[in-house]
């Protein structure tokens, strides 16, 4: 901190993000306004996970944006294995605003198998299931 007690001026490029408030826990929709995931976690590039950050460094970027099954992680503690956790690039976000709006098609993206799966092998056999209802 500087002698007058603000702080110095960083030369960034972009948007500061801050992730608790702009990332974490928001609904992810797709270019066509559905909703997809939420936002569990967030991937960084220019950080290595159990070093100290030089100060200075570049500020750390969002490569990715991750979601998956996290809340029994979250009752339990710890944290779920990257291997159950999905990615997201950062490139496929179009807007960050109170959800987070993707430029990609969410039948392109792994996240919603689970749901194409239920449609197709159980909702499509229920009476009315393969058709919008009215």
């Amino acid at each position: 901190m500087s002698e007058s007690g603000k702080l110095p001026e960083a030369p960034l490029r972009g948007r500061l993000v801050d992730a608790r408030l702009h990332l974490l826990d928001r609904l992810v929709v797709d270019v066509d306004g559905r909703p997809v995931t939420t936002v569990d976690d967030v991937e960084l590039a220019g950080v290595e996970a159990g070093t100290d950050i030089d100060p200075a460094a570049p500020p750390p970027t969002v490569h990715a944006i991750l979601s998956g099954n996290a809340l029994p992680t979250r009752i339990f503690g710890g944290r779920p294995p990257d291997s159950r956790l999905d990615s997201i690039d950062w490139s496929d976000v179009a807007h960050l605003g109170t959800t987070v709006e993707l430029r990609v098609s969410g039948d392109r993206l792994d996240h919603l198998w689970v749901e194409r799966w239920v449609r197709d092998r159980i909702v499509a056999r229920l009476p009315g299931g393969r058709r919008a209802p009215q």
